[in-house]
């Protein structure tokens, strides 16, 4: 079994001082997967980090629950951020899997981009809720 605490005790502490270290976690061909991108090697992987930390103001994650088998743990986590001073909350998961040196290999988020974001946004957000509105199936009491 590989210790997942190094790799998530990274992302608990993620500056954009310490993206670069990013390598000491990821294999050299690993895969990154969120609803926003998918990318392969190291220097990809630390593009999408530097790039949130331009983007967003305070980000950060908070890990949570882990499930581990064998090379493979599932975690949860809440990434917390501002844009434009407003506070926003993601809730989401990684299925992360490691080679035999204790490397990532894959890496894929899951969470909902409609839910979690998009239909928080001001101008966005609208159409999102209507649509999710119109296609609920509506449960008696």
């Amino acid at each position: 079994m590989n210790d997942a605490e190094p790799l998530l005790a990274w992302y608990a502490t993620l500056t954009p001082e310490t993206v670069a270290r990013a390598g000491e976690f990821y294999a050299a061909d690993a895969q990154f997967r969120d609803p926003f991108n998918d990318v392969r090697g190291v220097a990809a992987i630390e593009a999408i980090f530097r790039h949130m930390f331009e983007h967003t103001e305070q980000p950060r994650f908070l890990i949570g629950e882990r499930i581990a088998q064998g090379g493979q743990v599932f975690v949860t986590w809440q990434f917390v951020f501002r844009l434009r001073g407003v506070p926003y909350q993601i809730d989401g998961g990684s299925h992360i899997r490691f080679n035999a040196d204790g490397l990532v290999v894959m890496h894929r988020d899951y969470w909902d981009a409609a839910e979690e974001l998009l239909q928080k946004l001001p101008l966005v957000g609208a159409p999102i809720r209507w649509l999710r509105r119109r296609f609920r199936v509506p449960v008696p009491a």
